[in-house]
C-alpha cells in the first residue's frame, strides 16, 4: 500500500478549499482518507496565518512511515522545515509536440519561398525593358 500525504479538493465552483489527507494512492482524489493532517485555503491572503493549518507532528509521523507527499504538499513540508523540497526537473515538457514542430516546418518554408519569390522579382529586369526588347526582337 503506498501512502500520499495530498491535497483533497472541497468547496463550490471558482471556491476551492483543500483538505491535507493521509490516503492510499489507489484511493479517489475527494474520497476515502486515512487521516486528515491539515487544511489549505487559497482564498485567503498569503499572509494570513489559517491560509494553511498543519499538524506538523502528524505529518512528521507519516513521512516516517514512508508516505510519499505530492509536489504542493511537499512545498508546504518543506516551508515548515519537515523535508527538503525540491523544484521537479522535466526538460522534455518544454519540447514542442508534433503538430508544432510541423507548423514551424510549414512556416520556415513559406517564409524561404516567400524570400526567394522577393529576390527573384529583384533581380529580374523590369517589365517596361522586357516588353520592349520583345518588340524589338519581333521586328
Amino acid at each position: 500500500m503506498s501512502l500520499k500525504i495530498r491535497l483533497a479538493r472541497g468547496g463550490s465552483k471558482h471556491r476551492p478549499y483543500y483538505r491535507i489527507v493521509v490516503a492510499d494512492s489507489r484511493f479517489a482524489r475527494d474520497g476515502r482518507f486515512i487521516e486528515k493532517i491539515g487544511a489549505y485555503n487559497p482564498l485567503l491572503p498569503k499572509d494570513d496565518e489559517k491560509r494553511l493549518v498543519l499538524d506538523l507532528e502528524k505529518a512528521a509521523e507519516w513521512l516516517k512511515k514512508g508516505a510519499q507527499p505530492t509536489d504542493r504538499v511537499g512545498r508546504f513540508l518543506g516551508a515548515a522545515g519537515l523535508m527538503k523540497w525540491e523544484h521537479g526537473n522535466n526538460p522534455e515538457s518544454a519540447v514542442p509536440g508534433e503538430k508544432a514542430k510541423a507548423r514551424v516546418a510549414e512556416r520556415a518554408e513559406r517564409e524561404e519561398a516567400r524570400r526567394l519569390a522577393a529576390e527573384e522579382a529583384k533581380n529580374a529586369p523590369p517589365a517596361e525593358e522586357e516588353a520592349a526588347s520583345e518588340e524589338a526582337a519581333a521586328e
